[in-house]
Formats: C-alpha cells, structure tokens, sequence
C-alpha cells in the first residue's frame, strides 16, 4: 500500500513503426507520454526534430459528428435505460472492428444530415407561424394589403392604442379632414388595427389627427392579396413543412438500432483521440521519432517485452528528488484502503516521494462515519444497497470506490447500531407498544440519548488518538529525513506531554506532572532559535500555536458526537410522530418516511464531516499534497467495458 515507483523512458524509434507501437502501448496501459517543448527551444534539438503533424483535429471532428448523432437519437429515438443497468460488454476486436467502424460512421453523417434538414424545417415552420399569426388581426379587412396610395387617394394600414376612442377618432377627422374614412380591421386588449384613406388634399391635416391619438404605419412587404388569401396560402405551406417534419422525424427514428454501433463507434475515436494527443507530444524527424515519458515500475517487464519486438533505442532512469514534482503519481492498494482513492483524488493526491494516505486514513474513516451513523437498519441498506448496486452496475474508478466505501461504512454503522440498540431509530419498540401494549427495548451498551456526555468524551478521544498517530507519523518522516532533534523537540515533546497529562488524570499526582511538562516544554519549544530572547519568543510562539491548535483539533471530534445524537433523535420523532396516530399502518407510512429522509441526510452529512476530519485535522500533521494523476495511454471508454 503505497504510490506506484516510476521510471523515465526515452525511447527513440523509426517513424514507420510509430502506429503499430501507439496501438500496442495502448493496450498494454502502462506508458505516460510526457510533454516536451522544452526541447524544441534548444537550438540542436531545434534543427532536428518537430512537432508531429497527426490528425487529431480530424479525430474530434469525427467524435464530434458522433456524438452529435448519439444526442440526435437520444432526442428523437429515445429508449428508456434500466435502473442501475450495467455498461454492456466488447472485445477489442469488435471496438476496433474497421467494417463496423465504417457502417456505424455513415450512419453518424446520414442522422447528422437528416436533423440539420429538420433543424431547417424548423426554421421555416417558426417564421411561417410568425407571419400568419400577424395577419391574424387582418383577416376579416377584405382590402389587399398591398394597397399603395395612387392617383388622388391616399391609403395607409395602421394601429392606434386600444384605449383610444374611434368614435371621437373619426369626429375630429370629420372636422379637420371631411373626405377620409376610417375602418376598423380588429380590435385587441393592446391596439385597433385600422385601414386609412382620404382625398391627397387632406392627407397632410387627417395624418395630423392621427398622429394625435398614436396613430402608426403598418407595412405589408413581399403580400399581394388580402390578409385572408394570405393567411389561407400560409396554412397550405404550413401543412408541408408539418408533413415534412413528420417524414424526417420518422426517418430519425428509424436509426434507432443504430444507437450501439454508434456507442462502439464513439469509444473507438476516444481511443483515436487519445493516441493522436499522445503524437502530439512526440519530436519527430523524416525517419524517426522521439518519445519523454513515464512508465510504472512493476510494468517495466511487459513494456521490454513490447519494445523488444520493434528496433528502437531506449532507456529507463530512476528520476531524482529534483524531479519528483513532475513524477506522475498511482496508488496501489488492497481491496479494502482502494476504496478511499475517491476520497484522496477529490482532496489531492499526494506527491511523488511521500506518504500514500489511504493505508492510514481507512480505519479511521470507515471507523467514524458508522459511529455518526450508528443505525442497524441504515448500515443494512448502505451494504446491501451498494453490493446490489456494484453486481448489477459492475462500475469502475471513481464511482466503484465510493460505492465500495459506503458499503465498508455499512458494517460500522450496523455495528454502532447494535451497541446502541437503534434499528431505524426506535422502530421496533414502537412497533411492539401498538401492536402488543408492552415496552421492550433492544439491548444497547449505551444510548446517545440518555448518555451523551459519555459518547462526547469518547469522540474527543477518539480525535486525541488520530491526532496523536498523525504526530506520530510526522516524527517518523522526519526520522528518515534524519531530522531528529527537530523530531523530537516538535511532536516529540508533546507526546511526553499528553502522556503526563494522562498520568495526573488516572493517579491524582496533578503537581509533579505538571511540573516536568513546563520542564518539557521549556528544554524543547526553543529548539532553533537563537539567543536566550529568540529562545524565549519560541517557547511563547509554540506554547500558544500548539495548545489552541491542538483543543480546535481536538474539540472538532465532537460532531462524533453530534452527528450520532442527531440522527438518533430525528429517527425517533418521525417514529413518535407516527405512533401518535395509534395505527400501525400510518405509523409504519410515517416512520419510513421519516426515516428515509434522515437516511439521505446523514449519508451526505457523515461523509461530508467525516472528509473534514480527515483533510483539515488529520492529513495537516503529515500529508503532503500536489501530486500529478498518472494519466497513460490505454483503452478508455464510455459506453462500453472491454473485456479480452
């Protein structure tokens, strides 16, 4: 349980066979390639090598099709996906089969086609329905709405303020403009919708008028009917594009069992990509190539055996401390510390050279999440649901860490459950007093109700322990760092005081014991410093750091303590809530309500305190983070497992 030794390959190999060794490294999964533009500003490498030209832009255009035609089926060809169904299984030989590749590829650019063209109708099916219904108003106007003002008449379409009398409108164009005529078109809860005519004479005092009540023009571009002829034409075009839209949405559909040639095909590019991003990082020259890069030490025997069977040059170095923060990092651990990868890569992972976290880590983070649980019937459900969940998933990374650690906390929590005698709170005692009349209770070695004080004395330490093996730890890197006096003067010291303070406590001799901690301390907290006033600032500085850092570190065990009470008393008022409808059917309704919602809230609310615990409390006394994923080239896939 550690992080995976890297050695640095330079491999230098005829142009020729670059695509055939690209294929087998990917398969082999073992092999970072490293960037090298450092190299491309020295002068000598300068005028040898460049930048492989690789097709990678054509790579993604293609997964980029794809994925576009996978979107389009899922739009328009949608299948309903089973719950927790699991990813379903190909041979490398099917991923990469050339003929399956091809069909699966003209079926991408034949349903990419059929939605730009449906996209279009779309379009057009929008505009239509926009024109028509702007005519709408106009329907019942039997005047062509391409009528223009000619010879001594002057016309115009027009709007004016539904608010806006007509009546008193047409007196005052009678007053000020006798030969015009005024006709209402429609009217609607904003505007009148009018058509305008008078003699030319009048044109200029009857617009005047208008303009008065908020008269404004309407034009009519590209019409030559009435507004109902137009409208009537609309719909016919309309009618079409539905029609068509129906026989493009019928032929999208049709692709339906495309979808998982299209889902082969898409992993396929992946692996495309990948490798194209891989040349890219390569120094290439007319006959050969140049390769930078990281390969895990217990694969170095299987990559010999590959590059054996190609003629290239190669070597393998151990890098240096000076390159340790650009040393790609793998953890390697067993089935049981595997699980808090997810917790480890969601906080950082650890740099090259120092302590893999997880070993260190798991028996505290599983330990403590059951005791916040603390529930027999939720530790069930964690196990069970989460071993239902990985047989029928099969899930990989991420996503099977976390559900393999929930499951590891469902044996604690069931655990805590039973010496608290707390199966969905007080379920079954409520149970009983309905159906029976008589209280019983499941044996407990201790209740977090009735001994809270206790449980919060026990968290704190709990917390005093981790504290005190993550010092211990600290003084054990800087052993190896041959830093002992540095070890021992630091956490050293403190542990000679915790312990002191533990011997006052169990046999009553208070005065000595603190009479040989302030010993301690003043010998070791001056340790660096020069000078008897340096030495004095140290032992102050120190004093007042560790003593408040250490009562926070350790007063922050105490949500052990709030979390168990917490969801025990929640448990328990949904349960009396529904023992007070004195029915056993609502009270059962009630409680599996009630504790279906603390459920949901303590396995988030425990794994959230629980990360704290470990990031903030625990992995500041010796973590050191910044480390860089290793990241090969390998066969990565999203909608299919690879099975050889």
């Amino acid at each position: 349980m550690a992080i995976v030794k890297m050695k640095r390959l330079h491999l230098l190999a005829l142009e020729s066979d670059r695509n055939a060794l690209f294929d087998k490294l990917q398969r082999l999964g073992c092999l970072e390639v490293s960037e090298q533009g450092d190299k491309l500003a020295d002068p000598e490498w300068a005028q040898l090598v460049h930048r492989d030209d690789s097709a990678l832009e054509e790579q993604k255009q293609l997964l980029e099709q794809t994925a576009a035609a996978l979107s389009a089926l899922d739009k328009y060809a949608p299948v309903k996906s089973k719950l927790l169904s699991a990813r379903p299984q190909a041979r490398l030989s099917e991923l990469f089969d050339d003929a399956a590749s091809q069909k699966a590829m003209q079926n991408a650019r034949e349903i990419d086609d059929y939605e730009a063209d449906l996209n279009s109708v779309y379009d057009q099916i929008q505009k239509q329905t926009a024109a028509m219904n702007a005519l709408v108003p106009w329907l019942s106007l039997d005047v062509p709405l391409s009528t223009q003002p000619s010879g001594s008449l002057f016309t115009a379409f027009g709007m004016i303020p539904a608010a806006v009398d007509l009546e008193a409108v047409r007196k005052d164009l009678q007053l000020n403009a006798e030969e015009s005529e005024l006709y209402e078109a429609s009217t609607d809860t904003e505007m009148h919708y009018l058509f305008f005519l008078c003699h030319v004479s009048q044109q200029e005092a009857a617009l005047d008028v208008l303009k008065h009540y908020g008269f404004s023009n309407t034009t009519f571009r590209g019409i030559t009917g009435t507004a109902q002829e137009t409208y009537d034409l609309g719909a016919r075009n309309l009618k079409v594009l539905e029609e068509r839209e129906q026989s493009l949405l019928e032929s999208l559909a049709s692709y339906k069992d495309a979808r998982d040639g299209l889902r082969l095909l898409y992993d396929r590019i992946t692996q495309e990509v990948q490798k194209e991003t891989c040349k890219q990082r390569l120094l290439a020259s007319a006959q050969a190539f140049f390769l930078d890069g990281w390969v895990t030490e217990p694969d170095i025997p299987a990559l010999e055996a590959l590059l054996g069977s190609f003629d290239c040059a190669y070597e393998l170095i151990e890098p240096t401390e000076e390159e340790y923060p650009q040393v790609p990092v793998k953890l390697k651990n067993n089935w049981l510390t595997d699980s808090l990868n997810t917790v480890t890569e969601m906080y950082s992972l650890p740099a090259y050279g120092t302590l893999d976290p997880n070993p260190l880590m798991t028996p505290f983070f599983i330990f403590f999440y059951g005791m916040m649980m603390a529930d027999m019937g939720y530790g069930l459900l964690m196990f069970f649901g989460c071993l239902f969940a990985i047989k029928k998933m099969r899930p990989k990374g991420g996503t099977y860490h976390l559900l393999s650690l929930i499951q590891y906390c469902g044996v604690t929590t069931f655990f805590f459950g039973a010496i608290t005698g707390s199966f969905f709170g007080d379920f079954i005692p409520q149970v009983a007093l309905l159906t029976t009349g008589k209280e019983i209770a499941l044996p407990a070695l201790f209740s977090p109700l009735n001994d809270a004080l206790a449980v919060l004395i026990g968290s704190l330490v709990l917390g005093l322990i981790q504290i005190l093996t993550g010092m211990g730890i600290s003084m054990y890197k800087q052993f190896r760092r041959g830093e002992v006096l540095a070890a021992l003067c630091g956490e050293g010291a403190w542990f000679v005081v915790f312990i002191l303070i533990g011997v006052a406590a169990l046999t009553g001799a208070v005065k000595p014991c603190i009479i040989a901690i302030v010993v301690v301390l003043v010998l070791t907290q001056g340790y660096g410093k020069k000078g008897i006033g340096g030495k004095l600032m140290g032992i102050g500085g120190s004093l007042y750091n560790h003593i408040t850092g250490y009562f926070s570190d350790i007063l922050s065990y105490s949500r052990l303590m709030a979390l168990m009470l917490a969801g025990a008393v929640i448990a328990q008022v949904f349960n009396t809530l529904g023992a007070l409808t004195g029915n056993v059917v609502t009270f059962i309704l009630i409680a599996l309500v009630g504790n279906a919602l603390n459920f949901a809230l303590n396995l988030l609310s425990c794994y959230v305190h629980d990360l704290r615990l470990q990031c903030l409390e625990f992995f500041g006394y010796f973590y050191e983070d910044g480390g860089k994923a290793f990241d090969p080239v390998k066969i990565d896939t999203k909608y299919v497992d690879i099975i050889q």
